[in-house]
């Protein structure tokens, strides 16, 4: 219990300092309305938690992405390829993140309004 402070001390420091990203901000933006939404729209408690999860999936990731490229660039902004890499990997993991996300509502707004 002596930790829980101070992890969450740490956590909110986390938060804090991914707000100056601006694609965590957007994500954000879309997070407020799509989480409420997905109470609305989910059938259940399973598509609710699908829903939702996966927008606060890709927030999640983006914290990741966001913290492999600050180690990246704590080294300098000299290229090299294995940073490159790094944060082309990062990006990536961003993009299946979203692409899940939106095809996991395309499926749910399909079966509440077409089916």
């Amino acid at each position: 219990m002596a930790r829980l402070a101070p992890a969450l001390r740490h956590s909110l420091a986390g938060l804090r300092a991914a707000w100056d990203e601006g694609a965590f901000r957007q994500e954000v933006a879309l997070a407020v309305p799509l989480i409420p939404l997905a109470f609305w729209l989910g059938q259940g408690w399973v598509e609710v938690a699908l829903l939702a999860g996966s927008v606060v999936g890709v927030l999640i990731v983006e914290l990741l992405n966001s913290g492999i490229e600050a180690a990246i660039d704590r080294f300098g902004d000299d290229w090299h390829l294995l940073s490159k890499r790094a944060k082309d990997l990062g990006s990536a993991a961003v993009l299946l993140a979203l692409l899940l996300a939106g095809a996991i509502w395309a499926a749910a707004l399909y079966h509440r309004f077409l089916t």
